[in-house]
């Protein structure tokens, strides 16, 4: 099983990388967290006609700017879009007309699309959707949801944007991969906003018994370098030592 991260920055596409997008290629399906710019790369990877799952995240214009990529696509399979509880409206809105091409004429019709689209709402919990996915609502300034999906045995959570709370501990229990946001450089700022530096994911990891951190969804205007993404690495190793700071097109064998 392969993770592949094709977009790592958070906020803006910069030198430094596309807005958030990862992949997990397994022998049954493909997996795919978030929807940014990086997002225009999944058929240089995606070439055999497994299921494509699509977990959202939230609806921050950096998780779902590829949205508007989804018509580049010819995967004769579909793919099926997960998002929480509630938030159908948001996707119908962006999934059409003026924002992105996709509907005839009502939002729910994504037939115009070169693929076939279809959306699911997901309520808290545990679901099998074909394999085993747990959402969970974290913290951000506006509501995102935390994924955990087992595949060949293993299990990876995804955070998307969030401080660390009570149900981001329950998330990465255990987790075989942990890809946790690292927005900030300052380990006391951003904690309102709902994001984290290094260090407080790399306690969270600890904490969740962890097996490795991957650090993901860099703040472009801060992480303006690869280095300054190093140094976070390396601020977060001396707390857990199986730490990788992503980077763009970075290819994990899980």
């Amino acid at each position: 099983m392969k993770v592949i991260f094709l977009g790592t920055n958070g906020w803006y596409t910069s030198p430094t990388g596309n807005t958030t997008c990862v992949l997990i290629d397994s022998k049954t399906h493909y997996v795919v967290f978030d929807a940014g710019n990086g997002i225009y790369k999944l058929d240089n990877y995606i070439n055999e006609n497994k299921p494509i799952a699509l977990f959202v995240s939230h609806f921050h214009i950096d998780h779902v700017s590829g949205f508007h990529t989804l018509n580049k696509f010819k995967f004769s399979q579909g793919i099926d879009v997960y998002f929480a509880k509630g938030r159908m409206n948001d996707f119908n809105t962006l999934v059409h007309r003026p924002y992105t091409i996709g509907v005839k004429n009502e939002p729910e019709n994504v037939s115009n699309l070169n693929l076939e689209v279809r959306p699911h709402e997901l309520e808290d919990g545990n679901h099998d959707i074909g394999f085993p996915v747990e959402i969970r609502k974290l913290y951000h300034a506006y509501d995102d949801h935390g994924y955990k999906v087992e595949l060949e045995g293993k299990t990876v959570a995804y955070s998307g944007d969030t401080s660390v709370g009570p149900n981001s501990k329950l998330l990465a229990k255990n987790a075989d991969m942990l890809i946790h946001e690292c927005a900030y450089i300052d380990p006391n700022a951003g904690g309102e906003w709902g994001h984290v530096d290094s260090t407080r994911a790399a306690k969270l990891a600890k904490e969740a018994n962890v097996k490795q951190l991957v650090l993901n969804h860099f703040d472009a205007s801060l992480y303006t370098t690869l280095e300054k993404r190093k140094e976070a690495e390396r601020k977060a190793r001396e707390i857990f030592p199986n730490t990788i700071a992503a980077v763009d097109d970075l290819v994990i064998k899980l």
